[in-house]
């Protein structure tokens, strides 16, 4: 019985771990908190539960040579960790995280080790690459061109479900979300670079309509421009990588930027109410009347859009903090998850569109729609779990039963990978549905 060691039990770990139990596989489950992967795991007799550490090397190491393939679902800062202990034993790995520099690095010793590192085979990044490569190669078959290519994804909660002033519950990895509001992005668009820095992340975001779900809006997610190299289209005019949200997500992030109510810098916050720490933010004398000075200071309307998500993070309150040093990103981003989490009995969905515009040798010009919309059932079962973790367990799979020959450090853009994933998902109903032949009025605007 083929043995997979799994590194993590985060809230997308559950089907990837069911999946390969299933599968007739012999699953270890080691992180921090044991009681999770046992209850993952839930009494399989091919399962085992195991608590673990990141600071224990010395475990990992005999964790990775006593199985035959690793998957790391830890924080993407301890990937290259596994893998050089994935190297040194021979040992094919697997993580779902996109590709650092570090990891890059690690390619000639993984391909002199004969493993393969995939990484990037999630859903944002996986099935975007996935998907995209799939209509991309399909277009290059014709001897057609790549001219513009849009890809947009966001987990979010279904319209159904109840919406906070931030029109946003967290699903998935809660910090994470937040974190990555401040990141930068990169993207062409028409033959133009545009950087957009962290502070203006979340101005002028893109507005479409999605069928099913209605009004969206999209900002940029990292950098595009290294797609056009790993996805082959450097003939490519535009390419722009972008995350869906609900309205009003944008201008409150952008608000919260503005008075650095996301920065990681520390601060003596010790014996401060909400309120206090409000005024330390925007520089102001005493936290008197705060919510007015909040928005003089980020000079908008007092029942604004903004000034209602603070107040109702309660920002504005004299309830103690109880805090000492800490980070303006701490404080709120913990008030966000006390009252942002996806409740029990809400359903969760998983939104993605690629658009491309492709031109022919005969001047022929088409737009390309591939879309996917799915729908988790409960908290305990998302779709953000489902997309993230069983295009995972797809690869494990497929390179436990030798299927996949390539080594070295990978992203999921080669069709020995992404066709058989994107076939077996479908049987799982997670599938991408593709349109072509659309109208030039049918592209981004």
């Amino acid at each position: 019985m083929k043995k997979v060691l799994i590194l993590g039990a985060g809230m997308v770990v559950k089907p990837i771990v069911q999946y390969l139990l299933k599968q007739g596989y012999a699953v270890t489950v080691a992180t921090r908190t044991k009681s999770k992967a046992e209850k993952m795991i839930a009494g399989h007799p091919n399962g085992t539960a195991l608590k673990w550490t990141v600071d224990d090397e010395e475990t990992l190491d005999q964790l990775v040579k006593g199985h035959d393939l690793s998957v790391s679902l830890l924080p993407y800062a301890y990937h290259v960790m596994v893998a050089k202990k994935c190297i040194k034993h021979k040992k094919n790995m697997v993580t779902t995280s996109y590709v650092k520099p570090e990891m890059k690095a690690l390619d000639e010793e993984a391909k002199n080790a004969g493993i393969l590192i995939l990484n990037e085979i999630g859903l944002d990044p996986g099935i975007d690459h996935m998907s995209a490569m799939r209509i991309i190669d399909n277009v290059h078959n014709k001897n057609g061109e790549i001219k513009e290519f849009y890809s947009f994804c966001g987990a979010l909660v279904a319209p159904e479900v109840e919406k906070n002033p931030f029109g946003y519950k967290f699903s998935w990895a809660p910090k994470g979300v937040v974190m990555a509001g401040n990141n930068d992005g990169n993207y062409l668009r028409h033959g133009k670079v545009h950087y957009v820095p962290t502070e203006d992340l979340f101005k002028n975001p893109i507005k479409l309509t999605f069928p099913k779900v209605g009004e969206l809006e999209v900002y940029p997610n990292r950098d595009s421009l290294p797609y056009t190299e790993l996805y082959g289209i450097p003939e490519t005019e535009t390419i722009f990588r972008g995350t869906f949200r609900y309205d009003k997500w944008c201008e409150i992030l952008d608000a919260l930027k503005a008075i650095k109510l996301l920065s990681y810098d520390k601060y003596d916050f010790e014996g401060m109410t909400f309120a206090d720490f409000m005024a330390k933010m925007i520089g102001a004398g005493n936290s008197n009347d705060i919510k007015k000075k909040v928005a003089e200071k980020l000079n908008i309307k007092i029942d604004s859009s903004p000034i209602i998500a603070m107040e109702w993070l309660g920002l504005f309150s004299k309830e103690p903090m109880n805090r000492k040093e800490d980070s303006a990103f701490e404080i709120v981003s913990d008030l966000m998850i006390e009252k942002m989490m996806i409740g029990e009995d809400e359903r969760d969905m998983v939104v993605m569109q690629h658009t491309f515009l492709a031109k022919y040798p005969d001047g022929k010009q088409e737009v390309i729609k591939s879309r996917m919309l799915d729908f988790g059932t409960l908290k305990t079962d998302t779709s953000i779990a489902r997309t993230v973790a069983l295009p995972a367990a797809c690869a494990v799979e497929m390179l436990l039963e030798g299927k996949i020959k390539t080594t070295g450090v990978h992203i999921p853009v080669i069709p020995e990978i992404y066709n058989p994933i994107l076939d077996h998902l479908e049987t799982m109903d997670i599938k991408m549905i593709e349109e072509y032949g659309l109208p030039i009025s049918e592209n981004i605007s």
